[in-house]
């Protein structure tokens, strides 16, 4: 791997976190997939572009702009290696063989100068470090005119999500300016660190999807009790997950069990 700066979340991402997004990459994908195609059509991938997926963990996203960029080509980087040893097991398997994987800290990783057309991310830039220094990087690695767009979360109290964590003993939710999930979750924010970084053209609408969890409110909370933020500020043990379950159970619908949710669509230029 070369250069880590954040290396808190490589940590993370190498361990126990990485591990179990790596082993559980279909649920993340059922999570997280309802926002796809808002950042694949945001990014207006051409057949010619050479697409830069930033935190790509499992690689879905890199593979299906790959998809979109059949005379180009796809390439994700992130800390994981689990993520990455999975996203590279599963390219093969789907045949997709315009992708390559990457392992670094895309806040300082060599990127060539110019290399890339467009640059994408689905929920995996709100944890750097610096940010302005890391989009500054991202944007040293995009062409003139090249394109960025990324999902960011928004506040959880706009989505189903609060439902959830309102059931659980209050947590103070991490600071916007943090290198935590909600640190692009103010437009404002948003716009200085993209602006700072040296993008124009900068844009950002809310965009809604559901995210499905589980097949039933049992499994559900087992899978939810296991995500890292939830493990780490709450336990794994019996009384979390049937306090889980208890709140999921209102948001089970046609087999599974259905959160509503929304992102910032954000898109920008170098």
């Amino acid at each position: 791997m070369t250069e880590i700066v954040n290396t808190h979340q490589a940590e993370a991402w190498n361990g126990y976190e990485g591990e179990h997004w790596a082993e559980r990459y279909d649920r993340y994908d059922a999570m997280n997939g309802g926002f796809n195609e808002f950042l694949l059509d945001g990014a207006a991938i051409g057949p010619h572009d050479r697409v830069l997926d930033i935190g790509c963990g499992n690689g879905q996203v890199t593979r299906l702009a790959a998809g979109r960029a059949t005379l180009g080509g796809a390439t994700g980087v992130d800390l994981s290696g689990p993520m990455l040893a999975r996203a590279r097991s599963l390219a093969e398997k789907e045949g997709v063989a315009n992708v390559t994987f990457e392992q670094g800290d895309a806040q300082v990783h060599p990127f060539p100068d110019a290399a890339f057309d467009v640059a994408v991310s689905r929920f995996g830039v709100m944890f750097f470090a610096d940010p302005v220094a890391a989009f500054g990087n991202v944007r040293r690695a995009l062409r003139e005119g090249g394109r960025l767009a990324f999902l960011s979360m928004t506040p959880l109290g706009e989505t189903d999500m609060a439902t959830i964590f309102a059931a659980l003993p209050a947590r103070a939710e991490p600071p916007v300016g943090h290198d935590g999930p909600l640190s692009l979750s103010d437009p404002e924010r948003v716009h200085e660190v993209l602006e700072g970084a040296g993008f124009h053209g900068v844009t950002g609408r809310k965009v809604e999807a559901e995210q499905i969890w589980g097949r039933d409110a049992g499994d559900a909370a087992e899978f939810f009790a296991g995500w890292g933020p939830v493990r780490y500020n709450y336990g794994a043990g019996d009384e979390v997950r049937d306090t889980i379950a208890t709140a999921m159970r209102p948001f089970e619908r046609d087999g599974a069990v259905r959160l509503r949710s929304t992102a910032w669509l954000v898109t920008a230029r170098r």
